[in-house]
């Protein structure tokens, strides 16, 4: 009689269909909010700039290699990294596109170079952060 009222308990669900898939909801728009999207906002980028080569652009290859893009091909680049050295990657070894600073002088970059010019750098994570031999050369001036 007692094994028969355990199996009894046992039976009857402790909760609803709803409290069984909420976390397991959660957890996967959790997961698509910090991991998938911004994977594919990262990859369409990437794409984006793989597309736009052009020759001259100055380039790093993933593997660290510095050159500019003597000509394009469908599926490759070729890379001058120098005089006579010419060498061939395919399109997804391009790890980024090297830009100017005078090509692009963009709001960030206008306010990141007159930071510096008070002696101020720029962290990892975009903080400002005074640099101590300027800050100590401009306070003994006054």
């Amino acid at each position: 009689m007692y094994s028969v009222t355990l199996l009894q308990a046992a039976a009857t669900p402790q909760g609803s269909m709803l409290s069984m898939f909420l976390p397991l909801a959660l957890i996967f728009v959790i997961f698509y909010i910090f991991i998938i999207r911004p994977q594919n906002k990262k990859q369409k980028e990437t794409q984006k700039m793989i597309d736009a080569l052009k020759k001259g652009d100055k380039i790093v290859t993933i593997g660290g290699i510095h050159g500019t893009i003597s000509s394009t091909k469908e599926q490759t680049v070729i890379v001058k990294v120098d005089e006579n050295t010419k060498i061939e990657f395919s399109r997804s070894a391009i790890a980024s596109v090297i830009t100017d600073k005078a090509e692009t002088a963009s709001g960030t970059e206008k306010a990141g170079a007159a930071s510096e010019e008070k002696g101020e750098k720029k962290s990892l994570f975009g903080k400002i952060k005074k640099d101590n031999k300027k800050a100590e050369e401009s306070s003994s001036e006054k």
